[in-house]
């Protein structure tokens, strides 16, 4: 009976062990098999591509026409030439009313946007006033530091949230070109939009060099489109030849003006090339392709490079050009002297 009884207790013993050994074994494997995941997928967390910084772009244009488009078109493809996708732009038109620049403006400011292009001094003024901390760059403007009422330093720059491409050409070219096209001109009129703070300085620096030439000169104004052709007709009366600065409401409705001067025979300088092709006789052209450009140029540096913009220069067109408008002269009879180009489309 004990023999039996010890039999019996060593077989219980082996049986024992056995079980232990069955339930340690996959213990051992397995912890292998969890940990493996976690050592091969920590690295690829680490070095997953931080996402590329996207720039917000808000582009207030006064109004449509030629040159404020081509501003416009230069500004964004200097830019997109740079950053391809990485920049987004939400353009917006005013259609000509300053009030919708403030409302075009204060929308980009809400958004909070990168940066802020505004084409024409109405809406440069307006982006100044809805913001003096996003960065604003005008283009399309003659003259910033007058029309912003600041004092610019000795290098163009305006020690402010604001700097740009103008669009100014010294008043004496103009002069010149009334002079070289009518030589014996007693009087020239003058056209302007009142409530365009740039159109007003450039007729005040035209007059000036009109007075010292010893040429008369009468101001006829209009405060918008609706009176366009009456004043017009007012202007070309008695007059040898007109003058119109680049304003932007007059640029809109060169096809009014024209109707006005043609038939009368009268010899049109326009400050701009967009409006001599709408219906004047000559100017002295810059190329707002150009300026556009290089106030996008300025924007990439701004954006990527971290430049200050209150230490950015104003930039200006180095390259003014002759140019006359050949169905113009044709209308009126009139031969341009040698030194004109003739605008082509």
């Amino acid at each position: 009976m004990k023999k039996m009884l010890a039999a019996l207790l060593a077989a219980l013993m082996v049986l024992s062990l056995a079980a232990c050994g069955a339930s340690s074994a996959p213990a051992a494997t397995a912890a292998p098999a969890t940990e493996a995941p976690a050592a091969t997928e920590a690295p690829a967390a680490t070095e997953a591509a931080a996402p590329a910084k996207v720039y917000n772009i808000g582009i207030c244009q006064l109004v449509q026409h030629p040159a404020l488009d081509a501003a416009t078109q230069g500004f964004k493809d200097a830019l997109v030439a740079k950053l391809g996708d990485s920049v987004v732009f939400d353009e917006q038109n005013a259609q000509g009313d300053s009030a919708t620049c403030s409302v075009i403006t204060t929308g980009f400011v809400s958004n909070q946007y990168d940066l802020i292009m505004a084409n024409a001094t109405p809406a440069l003024l307006a982006a100044v006033s809805a913001t003096d901390t996003i960065p604003i760059l005008g283009t399309s403007v003659t003259d910033f530091a007058s029309a912003l009422a600041v004092d610019a330093a000795a290098d163009g720059s305006l020690g402010m949230n604001v700097s740009g491409t103008s669009d100014g050409v010294p008043a004496q070219l103009y002069a010149d070109c009334v002079m070289e096209l009518v030589p014996d001109a007693k009087k020239v009129s003058i056209l302007y939009c009142s409530a365009e703070p740039n159109s007003v300085l450039q007729a005040d620096q035209f007059i000036a060099c009109m007075d010292a030439i010893g040429v008369a000169t009468e101001v006829f104004t209009f405060s918008d489109s609706n009176d366009i052709q009456s004043v017009t007709n007012a202007a070309v009366d008695g007059a040898d030849a007109l003058y119109i600065p680049t304003d932007n409401t007059a640029a809109s409705n060169m096809t009014i003006v024209s109707g006005v001067c043609e038939p009368a025979g009268i010899p049109v300088i326009c400050g701009e090339e967009g409006m001599c092709s709408g219906g004047g006789l000559a100017t002295v052209s810059i190329s707002y392709y150009d300026i556009g450009t290089a106030c996008g140029e300025m924007a990439y540096d701004i954006l990527v490079n971290g430049a200050d913009i209150s230490k950015i220069p104003v930039g200006y067109s180095q390259n003014p050009v002759k140019k006359y408008n050949a169905d113009y002269a044709a209308a009126i009879g009139f031969t341009l002297p040698e030194g004109y180009e003739a605008i082509t489309e």
